[in-house]
């Protein structure tokens, strides 16, 4: 059990940390995602295939997974985006709204009665990102790429909970990844009109920070993740990435000084998604607790 639940909380470091190489890598986002996206492909793909783990699937199923694919591609490369256009801290604290999509979303698309208490928490998170909005009105638009990467990053858990109980993770990862790969080669070249970037081929540099995003902050990470759901139920691990915006943003202050460039308004605000956070992991903490109750008495 120890043994899992470091593995869990390498997980979710190695998430967290995600963000830094974001800032490390020069490329434009678009570009940043279309490599890390590629040098995932090619090294999953060649453990999947030496393993023979690699089926084909029928086109009916690709078409749901494909849409899952295009999910993520779009919220790593608005989450990249708001950390270029203004910095990481900012990026992850709009990244914590995505409970307050979820709570919105889960309903309407996996058609359930919504939870007014998640709602009412969400709000909390959207009043802190007004709070640092207001005061950081030069980051508009790394705000608004990370409004909208927390928007994916609600969407594609949930179009996946169906998909996880037919395929294995990583198969399914490997075919998102390369869905997300060919939605790019597609729209990239309409991106860049908007947003041109400054050179298309990666440094050396870039190249060994897209590496170890690829294989240490994707695959590993993902695996790590898969071993520690061994032996830690999946609410103790969704609690658990409840810290990734935590670590991100301790890191940045760490490695970029990012504190000089906020004010006290961002702490505010700041505070404000710590504690929708913390009340809720305290009240799924009790639900988990009754349930188990339940299950034992009956």
């Amino acid at each position: 059990m120890k043994k899992a639940f470091i593995q869990l909380h390498i997980a979710v470091f190695l998430a967290g940390f995600t963000a830094i190489l974001g800032k490390l890598i020069q490329l434009n986002e678009g570009l940043l995602v279309f490599y890390r996206l590629l040098i995932a492909i090619v090294v999953l793909g060649v453990l999947l295939k030496a393993k023979k783990l690699l089926p084909r699937l029928p086109v009916k199923d690709m078409l749901k997974i494909a849409l899952v694919g295009v999910m993520v591609a779009f919220h790593w490369v608005a989450f990249y985006g708001s950390i270029k256009y203004a910095n990481v801290s900012v990026a992850l604290v709009c990244f914590s709204a995505t409970g307050f999509f979820t709570a919105l979303l889960e309903p309407l698309i996996l058609r359930r009665k919504s939870d007014m208490v998640e709602v009412i928490l969400g709000l909390m998170v959207i009043a802190g990102i007004i709070i640092v909005f207001d005061f950081h009105p030069h980051y508009k638009l790394g705000i608004l790429f990370g409004i909208a990467a927390a928007v994916g990053s609600a969407i594609f858990p949930i179009l996946n909970k169906q998909l996880l109980l037919r395929f294995t993770p990583k198969v399914l990862t490997w075919y998102e990844f390369f869905a997300g790969f060919i939605f790019l080669c597609m729209v990239l070249p309409v991106y860049f009109i908007f947003f041109p970037p400054a050179y298309f081929w990666p440094s050396a540099m870039d190249w060994l920070w897209l590496s170890l995003l690829a294989i240490i902050c994707t695959i590993i990470m993902f695996d790590l993740q898969l071993q520690a759901l061994k032996k830690i139920s999946a609410f103790t691990v969704n609690l658990s990435y409840n810290l990734e915006p935590v670590y991100g943003i301790l890191l940045a202050f760490f490695i970029f000084d990012e504190r000089k460039l906020l004010h006290i308004q961002f702490y505010i605000g700041l505070a404000l998604i710590l504690l929708s956070i913390l009340i809720n992991s305290i009240r799924q903490f009790r639900k988990a607790k009754r349930a188990k109750l339940v299950a034992t008495t009956v």
